[in-house]
């Protein structure tokens, strides 16, 4: 519901078309835009509960012309984050529960795993995906439980997003460039072992979840280096209070 318990449309909506959250609607404006989940796209949910965007991700997925490969949800545990002069999320409290798949929309195809994401490894997330061979699309709505202190939660979001574009790309080298001193920073805390492969396919997408900060700059400029195209979008489903951001990208090269 909007601010002050009053339903506003995509609440509404969301109830009339059976998604268990609003936010369904940010990831189909995302796949109006930019078409990222094709008939029989593997996809990796890194997120919270409730499951909107797998339900989502199993429409658009679905096709009667080719059956979609498994779908896979790892869910991220919520945490109360302690604060860390090397690390913001290495000394958090970890709060583990297990996600219900959706009734609506989703069927046997979809797996999820309750894991946290910061020590889950590629291996491992490869392990999921149909033959061992990646997703072809990667989805995280990873989020903080937000403080209100604006630095820090944008700095947790940018460890989260790191994170997810490590799983993603594999094992992150900077060199010298204009984008280095900003990953470097949150790059240590991120990377729990050397496995230099992502698990996204060649060609694939990724869509990553940030709270407006002066980083995110930082990684659109890497981002760029390892993708064809890359954009910022905040959906019309966001509440006017949040300051999430989405980073889209396109085409793994």
């Amino acid at each position: 519901m909007a601010a002050g318990g009053t339903a506003d449309f995509f609440y509404r909506e969301s109830q009339r078309l059976g998604y268990v959250a609003r936010s369904a609607f940010k990831l189909i404006q995302m796949q109006k835009q930019h078409k990222l989940i094709a008939p029989g796209a593997a996809v990796l949910d890194l997120g919270c509960a409730p499951g909107a965007w797998l339900q989502v991700s199993v429409r658009y997925s679905s096709s009667s012309l080719r059956a979609p490969e498994w779908l896979v949800r790892t869910w991220v545990p919520s945490r109360r984050v302690a604060l860390s002069s090397a690390s913001m999320l290495s000394n958090s409290v970890v709060a583990e529960q297990k996600v219900k798949v959706p009734s609506a929309h989703c069927d046997s195809r979809v797996r999820t795993v309750c894991a946290d994401v910061m020590t889950l490894m590629k291996r491992q997330a490869r392990a999921m995906s149909p033959q061992e061979r990646g997703f072809s699309v990667i989805l995280s709505d990873m989020c903080p439980p937000v403080s209100g202190i604006t630095t820090k939660d944008g700095a947790i979001s940018c460890e989260l997003g790191m994170r997810a574009l490590s799983l993603a790309v594999g094992k992150i080298k900077l060199k010298d460039s204009n984008y280095s001193d900003t990953l470097e920073k949150y790059l240590s805390s991120t990377e729990p072992e050397s496995d230099e492969d992502g698990v996204l396919r060649r060609g694939g997408n990724l869509v990553v979840k940030f709270l407006e900060n002066e980083d995110i700059s930082g990684f659109g400029k890497f981002c760029k280096v390892k993708f064809k195209k890359v954009s910022l979008l905040r959906p019309k489903a966001t509440r006017p209070s949040s300051r999430e951001i989405y980073m889209i990208c396109e085409g793994l090269r």
